[in-house]
């Protein structure tokens, strides 16, 4: 069993960064895969940005490339999504999610192959 908490959130001007982490708890989390997931009001959740559990695969949406990183520190148990150049259209929650098992790497784009979510963190970009 995984629990995830996400911290980081907030509100920023258009242009502006935040950090996003992603606690997890148990020893496995080492072997999960991890994405980032959003959902703005409204609107179906759709994939950030994604990481192998070993960090060797990295991927992130075009909507956010260029601007958004993602590392994990499998030593402290936890994942970061650093945002840059943040957009109003960025403005949504934002849920990190931990699987165990992806047989490709459009598997990490699902939201079904995750097991374990957290419970959301609100990002809010203003114009």
């Amino acid at each position: 069993q995984v629990q995830l908490v996400e911290s980081g959130g907030g509100l920023v001007q258009t242009g502006g960064s935040l950090r996003l982490s992603c606690a997890a708890s148990g020893r496995t989390f080492s072997t999960y895969g991890v994405g980032w997931f959003r959902q703005a009001p409204g609107m179906e959740r759709e994939f950030v940005a994604a990481i192998s559990w070993n960090g060797r695969m990295v991927d992130v949406d075009n909507s956010v490339k260029g601007r958004f990183t993602f590392s994990r520190d499998n030593a402290k148990n936890t994942v970061f999504l650093q945002m840059n150049s943040l957009k109003p259209e960025d403005t949504a929650v934002y849920y990190c999610a931990a699987g165990a098992t992806f047989y490709s790497k459009a598997a990490y784009y699902q939201a079904r192959n995750y097991a374990f979510w957290g419970q959301g963190t609100q990002v809010t970009v203003s114009s």
